[in-house]
């Protein structure tokens, strides 16, 4: 069941074109699609014009309201002395000691000892887990978590990971995870959008992409580099 269908998108920042898509896109009831690309590729930019922050042209058909959709972006100004616990109250006008929803996520992802700590006593990776629980108290049919793990190391990136796919399980959701490491996302996502230069390189589940390239690495060539957009695509269909 198809509950967004993008026909064409384009944003653009002045003279500069940050994403001008001409494909045809479907996201279904349920997908876990991963948003890859090098930097300054159009994910984040993909991402707010879905969710109406950014002006756009072009046609997003969909029944949800913007108010079914939501997003976790990297920047979050938070006042930096105030407790966790104030902030989380403050966000949803609750109470941590009855809201019995808020407290299930918090205890799922073992942040209850920070809840004293204000904002900027908390690392990295407490951080990312306030915005997830942040994001997750919503729980809207739509969700784009934008680099999620940033700043975090391999270890605690895939650990972040795991328990988001454990908390979303098989639920119907549709969940887009904007990233440049397929490594983090291999066994959450099924679809793959693979973004460069505002452009759409491949969108497909990462079986028949697996089938279309019958390789192990997907590279985009930038400039004059080559970024490796993620690897170790295919564990099975290649062999």
């Amino acid at each position: 069941m198809n509950i967004l269908s993008i026909e064409k998108l384009r944003v653009d920042y002045g003279d500069f074109t940050a994403l001008d898509i001409t494909e045809k896109i479907d996201f279904q009831l349920g997908d876990r699609i991963g948003i890859i690309g090098g930097n300054g590729a159009g994910k984040t930019t993909f991402a707010k014009a879905i969710c109406g922050l950014v002006n756009y042209k072009g046609t997003v058909n969909t029944e949800l309201k913007q108010s079914d959709i939501a997003i976790h972006l990297q920047d979050n100004s938070f006042v930096k002395r105030m407790p966790v616990k104030i902030i989380m109250e403050a966000v949803f006008n609750t109470s941590v000691k009855t809201n019995t929803k808020l407290q299930e996520i918090i205890n799922f992802f073992d942040f209850e000892p920070c809840l004293k700590k204000r904002y900027a006593q908390l690392s990295g990776g407490q951080k990312q887990k306030l915005a997830l629980i942040l994001v997750l108290m919503q729980d809207k049919q739509l969700t784009f978590f934008d680099e999620v793990t940033s700043g975090l190391d391999f270890e605690n990136r895939a650990k972040l990971i795991k328990k988001l796919h454990e908390w979303y399980g098989n639920n119907e959701k549709t969940i887009c995870i904007v990233s440049h490491y397929y490594d983090e996302l291999q066994d959450f996502c099924n679809k793959l959008l693979v973004i460069d230069s505002g452009k759409i390189v491949a969108f497909d589940t990462v079986e028949n992409l697996a089938k279309k390239y019958n390789a192990t690495e997907i590279i985009i060539k930038r400039q004059n580099d080559i970024e490796t957009i993620y690897t170790n695509v295919i564990k099975d269909g290649a062999k």
